[in-house]
């Protein structure tokens, strides 16, 4: 059974909450880890999403500039919070097979 530092495994439940559309199963494959690991994780952090798809209806439609944007900012985020995440990861490993 492997240990991984608390760090590591707050990152992947950060790294969850954040991409609300992935699942358990994708974050977990993108952070090479088996999901039920994550999900223990995820319910030790007493994070919960709700099932089903969500549904919310903007008050008004952004201007699509305005909308490409934000959905690019949002898109740069989850990039380097994974990034973030993976070099954590790596450093970790490769700690993990030195003699």
């Amino acid at each position: 059974m492997k240990n991984y530092p608390p760090e590591f495994k707050a990152d992947a439940v950060a790294l969850y909450e954040s991409r609300p559309e992935a699942t358990i199963r994708s974050v977990a494959a993108d952070l090479g880890i088996n999901p039920e690991t994550l999900r223990n994780w995820v319910r030790a952090a007493g994070v919960s999403r709700p099932r089903g798809r969500r549904t919310q209806e903007p008050a008004q439609p952004p201007v699509p500039l305005e909308a490409e944007n934000a959905a690019l900012r949002k898109k740069v985020r989850e990039l380097e919070e994974e990034r973030e995440i993976l070099r954590k990861a790596a450093k970790y490993f490769a700690g993990e097979t030195r003699w």
